[in-house]
């Protein structure tokens, strides 16, 4: 089974978000006129940065592959019981219908 295409784009178009902003982080340069050790500060925190952005993209990546087994797993029992999961989306749909209305009354 293959995955959602347009889950597939929008966690592509998330991933490319956050190289976009580590490229902008890493292109930001300390002052102009700053001492050695600011500078020297700088590259210890650029360094902590990419430490955080590795951090960042390997949860990025974990979520991506949860997000795509979660898909897969959903194609295949939506495919093995199709009645059923009318059924589930049917009573899910009036469940939630019920409680908007309830709230909206109360309002």
């Amino acid at each position: 089974m293959s995955t959602d295409p347009v889950l597939s784009r929008e966690l592509k178009s998330l991933q490319d978000e956050l190289s976009i902003s580590q490229r902008q982080r890493a292109q930001t340069s300390p002052a102009a006129g700053a001492a050695d050790t600011n500078e020297t500060a700088s590259a210890s925190a650029r360094v902590e940065d990419s430490a955080e952005d590795k951090e960042l993209r390997g949860q990025l990546q974990d979520l991506v592959k949860e997000i795509t087994e979660f898909v897969n797993d959903a194609e295949k029992n939506i495919s093995t019981h199709p009645a059923m999961s009318v059924i589930a989306a049917m009573l899910s749909g009036i469940l939630i219908g019920s409680l908007l209305s309830g709230r909206s009354s109360h309002r």
